[in-house]
């Protein structure tokens, strides 16, 4: 979970790294559509960090709130957890089962 956190986080600031190259790249094009297009981009990159920073919170303030509850009540996880596996591998016996016919 944690690594693919990581890797999202470091598409995120590979893409905003892009976009700020971008928009130094046209800061000496003229033109009115350049100049409203490199705005929305700027307005766009700031709200995506935004975003990003809220739903990393969410997600790091859940896993904190999973951990604890785990912690807390072990064997009702390990429980929960082995019959979530069994129902899911159900459906999907079921599923592939089905292909088949």
């Amino acid at each position: 979970m944690k690594e693919h956190t990581h890797v999202i986080g470091e598409e995120m600031d590979k893409l905003a790294d892009d976009a700020r190259a971008l928009m130094a790249a046209t800061a000496d094009v003229a033109g009115e559509k350049v100049g409203q297009a490199r705005q929305r981009l700027a307005v766009a990159l700031e709200r995506g960090k935004e975003l990003y920073g809220q739903a990393r919170a969410k997600a790091v303030e859940g896993a904190k709130v999973a951990d604890a509850a785990v912690h807390e009540h072990p064997y009702k996880a390990i429980a929960i957890a082995a019959g979530v596996g069994a129902l899911i591998g159900y459906m999907l016996a079921r599923r592939c089962s089905s292909d088949r016919n």
